[in-house]
């Protein structure tokens, strides 16, 4: 079993996490007016910043249908659910983490002053400590792990997505359970934490390493940017740009007015995309046919479990596509039995070389696989969308 209490924590963030909180590009270069109050903000937290860290193994875990038990109090977080299971995890560890009230109380002093370029900084500043402390503290749980033949989860939080803000309270008092954290959390009645620069995190282990070599999704290493780790079983990949082959504009129109997403209770994904395009020839007729996706649950890399193209119900425009009209049976079989990409994880659309054909119609399998890239890539956008990714 594992506890410890930091005081005097490592708050030494990247250059690169700062920069990227602070919404400048990756290869900007902060000079001038941005270098200067990046530094003038470091160096006031330096002086004034009273950071900790606290991490406890809990008790016990236990699955309990849709819940997850530690130490007896139920947590209904769909992803933390399935990621313990995926990886067959025997524990948890328990983690708080605070950049201390201060940074906060000169924050706002800073705003009330009517220096906003100074709050704004020290404000950001809050955030990219909170999120350097967490990665420290799945790094020095990585070393210890590592020791003892296990490995560490990514971590998880109420108000991440698919577990309940409102479960903030309950995890809160189980931190509390057995010894008194070095810094004052309060939770509201909205779940949110006070001081807001903190965080309350549950992080998975498992003996089962093997598993994870299989179910690399389940490698904390990718959002961590503890560079020189010695125990990095995957490169960092956090802020890393997705490419996608079509115009991301073009996709959020389709994410916004095409698509449909329903989550159903153990986190698997049910996918509606309309597609609306038009026969090549008998004068340009509407078509309209739907794709229906549905995908394994975030834990499980969104793997594409079932996929089916298929006329619109009211439909009557692909009766008059060429390639029905000399062959309807043929045409429709193929529609039906082409499913690229299934039982694969929904990420792999990026590195997938398909062919290309624009046309409205069905006719050309060119053009049918074109669409099937069309609409996997504007569901991975809305997915990432929805996450807060890029």
């Amino acid at each position: 079993m594992i506890e410890f209490v930091d005081t005097t924590p490592d708050v030494n963030v990247h250059p690169a996490e700062y920069q990227r909180l602070l919404g400048y590009p990756r290869d900007w270069v902060m000079e001038g007016r941005p270098g200067e109050l990046a530094q003038w903000a470091r160096a006031w937290y330096a002086q004034n910043g009273r950071p900790w860290v606290y991490a406890r193994q809990a008790e016990s875990l236990e699955f309990d249908g849709s819940a997850v038990r530690i130490e007896g109090i139920p947590f209904t977080g769909v992803r933390l659910r399935e990621t313990l299971r995926s990886a067959a995890a025997h524990s948890v560890i328990l983690a708080a983490v605070g950049a201390g009230p201060e940074i906060e109380q000169e924050a706002q002093r800073l705003w009330q002053g009517e220096k906003p370029d100074e709050y704004f900084f020290l404000e950001v500043l809050g955030s990219a400590v909170v999120e350097h402390l967490t990665t420290m503290t799945g790094a020095r749980l990585c070393a210890w792990a590592e020791v003892q033949g296990m490995a560490v989860l990514p971590h998880d939080s109420p108000g991440y997505p698919a577990w309940d803000i409102r479960e903030q309270a309950p995890l809160l008092d189980l931190l509390q359970r057995t010894s008194r954290l070095p810094g004052t959390i309060d939770v509201l009645d909205s779940g949110a934490l006070r001081p807001k620069k903190s965080l309350l995190a549950v992080f998975g282990l498992t003996r089962d390493t093997g598993r994870l070599r299989r179910l690399t999704e389940l490698i904390p290493c990718q959002s961590c940017s503890f560079h020189p780790c010695q125990y990095r079983r995957a490169p960092y990949q956090r802020g890393s740009a997705v490419s996608y082959s079509v115009n991301p504009k073009a996709l959020r129109k389709w994410a916004a007015e095409r698509l449909s997403l329903e989550t159903r209770e153990d986190g698997s994904i049910d996918a509606l995309f309309r597609f609306e395009g038009t026969t090549c020839t008998n004068m340009g007729r509407p078509l309209e046919f739907h794709y229906q996706v549905k995908l394994a649950p975030e834990a499980e890399g969104y793997a594409i479990r079932e996929q089916r193209c298929v006329p619109a119900p009211a439909d009557t425009g692909h009766t008059f596509m060429c390639a029905y009209l000399d062959g309807r049976e043929q045409l429709m079989s193929a529609i039906a039995n082409e499913k690229p990409l299934l039982g694969r994880r929904l990420s792999e659309v990026m590195s997938w070389q398909r062919q290309a054909g624009a046309a409205g119609c069905y006719c050309d399998p060119g053009s049918r696989e074109h669409k099937w890239g069309l609409v996997f890539e504007t569901i991975h956008y809305a997915l990432a969308q929805r996450a807060g990714g890029s």
